[in-house]
């Protein structure tokens, strides 16, 4: 790094993009290594413009962030379509299969679409020629038309009087004119770039009904973010679209991630996936609503990009597939999804709620014009094309995308509305500089404080329901038969503290167990001095330990914002778990819930990002044990059905190669997926002291991983990064591997 800064001081030559990535200046042009999301972005308004000429880094993907690093999609669309420029993509030969498969799905669609099974059958239901439609916006281009992938040689390449050669490390020197210009670094690592637009100094209490923008612009403005919202219906967030980056832009904005339980996807361009993939691997499993052919779609591009079998994907969410002529149900919200007209196969979908309808046209070509020559001239149906031109324009609240046709409904035509239509209409997917200045219409406004919250009609048992749905998300709650449920209504009380008061005072005796509505609590005054922030947040709980042991308040919680809670007084709380599953999961967690628990895991580096939520869901599968020096905890090819974490001590690892590690405090003493596939364990491990550890079942440890699958990623490629290093030490080069390191075997 220190070479690459005393470079671009010296001659200029190198720029470390602020997305990520490198651009070097040569006298062929700008050339770019790596491409993050929106990269674009940063080079569009360069005296040069947007690159030409990529190379891809040896990985594509980042696991910590859940994003690629290869992210050609839109400077070849930018660079065809605006620029009429084709784009030169140097790859390693083993990603360009994958690199076309990406691109394959993203420019054209699916190269087979069924949508047969799709469409439920009900009186004058048509089904959409999603092929027809795709081939009109293709026209007669090939994939070769808009972008040349090439081999990245490993003895270098040339391009004019240029020259790359990529180093040992996976590196790049790059000369010109057989003068050394500069070293690119060979790890490229995505950041994230983001405006908070407005925020709010308390965190986000989500309403009854509201709509959050969390961008509502292009892929091509680099001003403002890409389009995306949020639908919050009955207090839970639905991501529609989420672009990248909107996890991290949530969390910085003072919205809990728990919040948000579901995607709706609607296809899988760039600037509509890439931040779906953030919210998979964020903290808690999530469900994503979409078609199968959607589905499939996101499935191989995102399969292609990480290298990991389509699978294993499927096995990190709920896939809800849905229907066209279908009414769905979710959080109380009634959905009906359609086709809409688009270039990949694309959904739009409207829901009614309560006393409101709503209708969202996704990326769509809605000009009537359009639409009736596209019928004469055959590419639409008779049925397709009416269903189309009756929009429902009479719905209480349209969200409308806009943008340059073919692909997007000019916002010209949306102009031309009567002025009662245009009134009810919020236009997405448009720059602020193209949005006309005189107009009814609304253009989105991004921020969590811009939030809009229509009216609605109140419900009889509004707080029951919330109640009921609060609990349900308590891991150990899950379990409380129907007769304690309706108990539950009977005991419950909802509490309100302000910022800087006192919840629980340590040494006093316990009197209630509470749940968090909104808001973060902090737990202090513990014995172990590690501990400094142990913060819960909503949908956590605390209070339980004192009033099953019957001792004494262990630690001060203090309201660190203004906070809203459920408690249960200690008597009804004890009477409403007593002889349930759900006493036995509270008591475990209790002898073993305290400092000792929360500084082992925070030792762990898989674990030590988790939050307060993930770390009670781990706790919970926790029993500690004592093990005598020289004993042996697992044999090598064993089989073995659980794992330990280390609490004091030390045991070491002798793997397959008979090298030997010492694992210490917070260190996984086995092998989780040899529990998943059955199969044996690569190494040994013996007791070099006295240890104390915590013992977690396998069965216990797959569900916490499936529950949370950024941490199951991790893990994943943490255990291919290794055996594949191994290989390249005893058998190749390391740079002939790495591009291997994700396959099928994981």
């Amino acid at each position: 790094m220190q070479k690459i800064k005393s470079l671009r001081e010296l001659s200029g030559l190198i720029t470390e993009l602020p997305r990520g990535g490198y651009l070097v200046d040569t006298s062929a042009g700008y050339i770019q290594f790596g491409s993050p999301p929106e990269t674009l972005k940063d080079t569009i308004f360069l005296p040069k413009g947007v690159p030409t000429i990529f190379v891809l880094p040896m990985e594509h993907f980042d696991p910590k962030h859940g994003m690629s690093v290869a992210e050609i999609e839109f400077p070849i669309y930018y660079n065809f379509f605006l620029k009429k420029k084709k784009t030169r993509i140097f790859v390693n030969p083993d990603h360009i299969e994958n690199m076309k498969i990406v691109l394959q799905e993203a420019v054209f669609g699916p190269k087979e679409v069924d949508i047969s099974n799709e469409v439920e059958k009900i009186e004058n239901y048509y089904i959409p020629n999603l092929r027809s439609e795709m081939n009109y916006f293709r026209g007669n281009r090939v994939l070769e038309d808009l972008v040349e992938l090439c081999e990245l040689d490993k003895c270098g390449f040339c391009v004019e009087n240029v020259r790359i050669c990529q180093e040992e490390n996976g590196g790049f020197d790059v000369y010109d004119h057989d003068k050394l210009l500069v070293t690119v670094p060979a790890r490229m690592s995505f950041k994230a770039l983001y405006d908070l637009g407005t925020t709010l100094s308390e965190p986000f209490l989500p309403p009854e009904f509201g709509i959050t923008c969390l961008g509502p612009s292009h892929g091509f403005d680099p001003d403002q973010n890409t389009s995306g919202f949020i639908l919050w219906i009955n207090k839970s967030g639905i991501m529609v679209d989420p672009p990248a980056n909107s996890t991290l832009w949530l969390k910085d904005s003072n919205v809990n991630s728990k919040l948000i339980d579901s995607v709706i996807l609607t296809h899988c361009h760039a600037d509509h996936d890439a931040g779906t993939f953030q919210k998979i691997l964020e903290e808690t499993r999530i469900t994503i609503y979409t078609t199968p052919t959607v589905m499939q779609s996101f499935l191989r591009k995102y399969s292609a990009l990480t290298r990991i079998p389509a699978a294993t994907l499927m096995s990190l969410f709920n896939f809800y597939p849905v229907k066209m002529n279908v009414l769905y149900n979710i959080h109380g919200a009634i959905f009906n999804f359609f086709y809409t007209l688009h270039s990949i196969p694309t959904i739009g979908f409207h829901f009614n709620y309560r006393n409101k309808n709503f209708v969202y046209s996704s990326d769509h070509l809605n000009e009537p014009e359009t639409i009736k020559k596209l019928h004469q001239e055959g590419v639409l149906t008779k049925e397709r094309a009416e269903h189309l031109l009756n929009f429902p324009w009479h719905y209480d609240i349209i969200y409308h995308e806009a943008g340059i046709p073919p692909l997007h409904t000019p916002v010209s035509y949306l102009n031309l509305l009567p002025e009662e239509v245009q009134k009810k209409i919020t236009v997405y997917h448009i720059a602020e500089k193209d949005f006309p200045k005189e107009t009814k219409l609304k253009l989105a406004k991004f921020g969590i404080g811009e939030t809009f919250y229509p009216d609605i009609e109140k419900y009889e048992f509004e707080e029951a329901y919330h109640i009921l749905d609060i609990f349900s998300r308590i891991d150990v709650f899950k379990d409380l038969p129907f007769d304690r449920i309706k108990d539950l209504l009977l005991v419950v009380k909802k509490e309100s503290f302000p910022k800087g008061s006192a919840i629980i005072k340590k040494d006093t005796p316990g009197d209630k167990f509470y749940v968090i509505i909104s808001g973060n609590v902090n737990v202090s005054g513990l014995e172990n001095q590690e501990i400094q922030d142990k913060v819960y947040a909503t949908f956590e709980y605390f209070g339980e330990v004192s009033l099953l042991l019957g001792s004494l308040r262990k630690a001060d919680v203090v309201a660190i914002t203004n906070v809203e809670a459920y408690s249960i007084a200690k008597d009804s709380f004890l009477r409403l778990i007593s002889g349930t599953k759900v006493e036995k999961n509270i008591r475990q967690l209790a002898s073993v819930r305290n400092e000792k628990t929360w500084t082992t895991i925070k030792a762990n580096p898989f674990f030590k990002n988790l939050s307060s939520f993930q770390i009670t869901q781990l706790e919970s599968i926790l029993k500690e044990v004592e093990i005598e020096k020289g004993e042996t905890l697992f044999q090598k090819d064993s089989l073995s059905g659980h794992i330990f974490i280390i609490i004091e001590g030390c045991v070491e690892e002798i793997n397959e190669h008979k090298l030997s590690k010492e694992c210490l405090k917070g260190a996984i003493v086995g092998d989780i997926f040899a529990i998943k596939e059955k199969r044996p364990i690569t190494s040994t491990y013996k007791a070099k002291s006295k240890s104390k550890l915590y013992r977690i079942e396998g069965e216990a440890i797959l569900n916490f991983l499936e529950d949370n699958p950024g941490v199951k990623m991790n893990l994943m490629f943490e255990q291919s990064n290794g055996k594949q290093l191994i290989k390249a030490r005893d058998e190749h080069p390391i740079h002939q591997i790495k591009a291997k390191r994700f396959n099928e075997n994981v």
